[in-house]
This record gives C-alpha cells, structure tokens and sequence, in this order.
C-alpha cells in the first residue's frame, strides 16, 4: 500500500515544485534573450550608423562585420524569446531534466564556439601585416569577431552559471530525495 502510495503520490509532490523551476529557466531565457537582443539592436544602430559615416576603410569593415554580426544575433535572440515565452511548465521531471542539461550543454559549447572566433580574429589580424592590399579589411573584421566574440563568451558562460545556478538550487533538492527502494525494484521519495 505504502509503495502504491508513493508512486501516485510522487508526481503531485513534485509537480508544484517541477513547474516552479521550469517558470524560473524560461524567465531566465526571457531575460537572457532581451540582453542578447538588446545587445544586437544597438550594435545595429551605432555600427550601421557607422558603417555608412566613417570615411576610414577599416572602421568601415569593422562597423559591417558588427552589423552582420547582430543580425544573426537577432536572429537568435527573437525566437528564442518567443520560445521561452511559449514553452510550458507544466512538463514531466524527465523532460525538465533533459532540458536543463541540454540548455547547460549548448552554453558550454557556444562558449567554446566563442573562444574560436576570438582566436579567428587575432589571426586575422595577425594576417593583416601580411596582406597589405588587404590590410584595413582584415583588421576591421578581426576587431569585430574580437569584439563580438568576447561578448559572447561572457554572455554564455553568464548564461551558463545562471542556469547551473538555477539547477542547483532548485532541482537537484528533488533528486536527493528520489532513491532506489532497498530491493532495487521501485524509486522512494523522501518527504521532508
């Protein structure tokens, strides 16, 4: 009976507290795709602005590349705001699970993905001495995919802690009280 209990018992005790850790992952991606975005709208401005006004070749890449640059970055940042605000709460501890490390995982990789591009522009840049008819595109590029590579990485390996944080806090309390019974058949629940 007392095993009957708990396995319909378990799904209730954690629903609340499964939901309430979904509701805080999605409004961290809310608010981590506002400052991806935010990012990206003013990059968009200063560098089209710049783009258009400078009279210096390289400042003239540079500002390009920035553009180019955050239109991808909007292009992420959108839709990831529109999922995030449209994803449900109300999932299983499975999926809420699966979920969470596959958001860590895509962070960890990105910030990997951003320390290429920093080191994309140092060699560009490095390449610059030998390219002199090239010179001022090359500089310009690489300051932009330094730039905008170091944003990156800070805004992933933030994103990152946050979400990590979030997990420790919140949903690894959960698994500590979820065990195998002592014949190995079932799952025990420790109820505080």
């Amino acid at each position: 009976m007392r095993l009957i209990l708990i396995i319909f018992a378990l799904p209730l005790i954690c629903s609340s507290q499964i939901n309430d850790f979904n509701t805080k992952r999605h409004n961290k991606d809310k608010a981590l795709m506002v400052c991806l975005g935010s990012w990206a709208g003013v990059n968009l401005i200063g560098s089209g602005a710049g783009w258009i006004l400078s009279n210096n070749d390289q400042s003239k890449h540079f500002h390009q590349m920035n553009v180019m640059w955050n239109i991808v970055n909007l292009g992420i940042a959108i839709p990831g705001y529109l999922k995030a605000k449209k994803s449900p709460s109300n999932i299983s501890f499975f999926q809420t699970y699966n979920e969470q490390r596959r958001t860590e995982k895509t962070f960890l990789i990105n910030a990997g993905i951003d320390i290429a591009y920093i080191s994309s522009g140092l060699i560009l840049n490095s390449e610059s001495k030998y390219h002199k008819d090239k010179s001022d595109l090359l500089k310009g590029f690489s300051y932009s995919l330094i730039l905008q590579g170091s944003f990156l990485l800070i805004f992933d390996w933030i994103s990152y802690s946050m979400h990590n944080k979030n997990y420790k806090n919140n949903l690894a309390p959960i698994l500590k009280k979820i065990d195998l019974t002592d014949n190995g058949i079932g799952v025990k629940f420790k109820i505080d």
